[in-house]
């Protein structure tokens, strides 16, 4: 790769691939709304774009360029808090991907490689269990899905490379949504009580530095028409990650397990397998956990 666009480039995953891209001498022309760039790197090979979801055939006449080798679409509205639980939205983020699917056709993109959720997998598992009534947390992954199918059916249709990386659990410095790390490591410094469910659903976690890297080597050497699930390679039950990180971070804190109750769906470890990446591109992840959440602790003491 040579030349790319990024969609959602100032967010925490976009700006991290945006970096990861550009130390390896890649141009990108990174694309996000007209007042969001402050988080976007700053340097010879990075070109911000303004860009609205909502519109997205308008880069045809904001990019002159018709030389780009691929298209990575990160951007979603509505990933965290409660809009990922409105319906109409979702539904609207699908589209959109098709949209910015058929606009990176015409930009001359050979490549389209999608962000994609562990949440698909999830919510066909719970969509699919008899009796099992999936909460509103599963609109987002229906969501994810319904993209990542009419994307992928679009691609066949106008002649375009189609990838998918299904992230498991992405955290690290520079997240400020209310997701599980992210949160928890909040009350380890607000001296919270420690309180979950009795975590023995499978998880996987993986530091965003990673699955930005992930993604670059998707883009270079992914096979088309394939997903990848981007995680760890170590994947276990939630419990062993949370005795992690009271290990590295709180060893003087009590952890209370059992507290809350789970009602999602837990993933059968192969689900949660990485090793296709790995053959296919050679990519493995870097940072172990504890790293990866000291880091993200110190980040969060520092810029709060």
């Amino acid at each position: 790769m040579k030349k790319v666009i990024v969609t959602g480039a100032n967010g925490f995953l976009g700006s991290a691939l945006v970096r990861c891209l550009t130390e390896k001498g890649i141009q990108v022309t990174a694309l996000d709304l007209a007042t969001h760039s402050q988080n976007i790197p700053v340097g010879p090979l990075v070109k911000f774009v303004p860009f609205n979801l909502q519109a997205v055939s308008d880069l045809l006449k904001q990019i002159e360029d018709r030389d780009y080798d691929t298209f990575f679409h990160l951007a979603w509205s509505g990933s965290a808090g409660p809009e990922r639980a409105d319906v109409s939205l979702q539904l609207k983020n699908a589209q959109w991907t098709v949209d910015c699917l058929d606009t990176a056709k015409e930009l001359g993109c050979a490549r389209f490689v999608g962000a994609g959720s562990i949440m698909e997998k999830e919510t066909i598992y719970a969509v699919s269990e008899q009796k099992n009534q999936p909460g509103s947390a599963y609109v987002y992954g229906a969501g994810k899905l319904v993209a990542h199918c009419m994307s992928k059916s679009r691609a066949a249709e106008v002649g375009i490379e189609h990838l998918w990386g299904l992230i498991t659990n992405a955290y690290g410095e520079g997240e400020r949504s209310p997701r599980f790390i992210n949160t928890t490591l909040r009350k380890i410094i607000s001296g919270e009580p420690l309180t979950f469910t009795s975590a023995t659903q499978n998880y996987d976690f993986i530091h965003v530095c990673d699955v930005a890297r992930a993604f670059m080597m998707l883009g270079e050497n992914g096979y088309p028409f394939c997903e990848y699930i981007i995680g760890s390679g170590k994947a276990r039950p939630l419990r062993e990650f949370i005795l992690e990180i009271g290990k590295t971070l709180a060893p003087d804190c009590e952890l209370f397990f059992g507290d809350i109750p789970f009602s999602g769906i837990d993933l059968p470890l192969d689900v949660l397998d990485s090793e296709p990446i790995r053959i296919d591109t050679g990519f493995s992840a870097r940072i172990s956990f504890s790293e990866g959440i000291k880091r993200t602790m110190d980040w969060i003491v520092r810029e709060g």
